[in-house]
């Protein structure tokens, strides 16, 4: 799949590809991710900005109904990297914090919500995006 990027107004690229609905588009999804932080010399969030883009797309894998989705990695400010995940579900997503069974699973946006500055959702006629914010110091 082709990769995107696209002039933004902060100076920073921003970077997008389109992936099938899939739990292996996670890999593609993290090797989008080192790539961006590799241009903007953000090396210290790769660890935390995989698992939060990770998380995103399991989520959407797991709960959306349509072939691909849309990974985003973008740069709102020079101190803010934003992660996004955009699907054609209007389901939104649910923060658990009480989990019972034995499966692992619906700890998603609990990872997400303890790694990020903020996370939330944008709702489209069609769809959402599901994105999380890192934030760093010094840029």
């Amino acid at each position: 799949m082709t990769v995107t990027v696209t002039p933004r107004p902060t100076g920073h690229p921003g970077y997008s590809q389109t992936l099938p609905r899939q739990p292996e588009s996670a890999a593609e999804t993290r090797r989008l991710v080192r790539t961006a932080l590799a241009a903007w010399r953000m090396d210290g969030l790769v660890a935390d900005a995989v698992t939060v883009a990770s998380e995103l797309v399991a989520n959407s894998v797991e709960h959306a109904r349509c072939a691909s989705i849309r990974v985003i990695v973008g740069r709102p400010t020079a101190n803010t990297v934003r992660l996004g995940v955009v699907d054609r579900s209007k389901v939104l997503p649910v923060l658990r914090t009480e989990f019972t069974g034995v499966p692992l699973r619906g700890r998603g946006l609990l990872i997400v919500d303890r790694l990020t500055t903020r996370w939330g959702t944008e709702l489209y006629p069609w769809g959402k995006q599901v994105w999380g914010e890192l934030w760093v110091e010094g840029r």
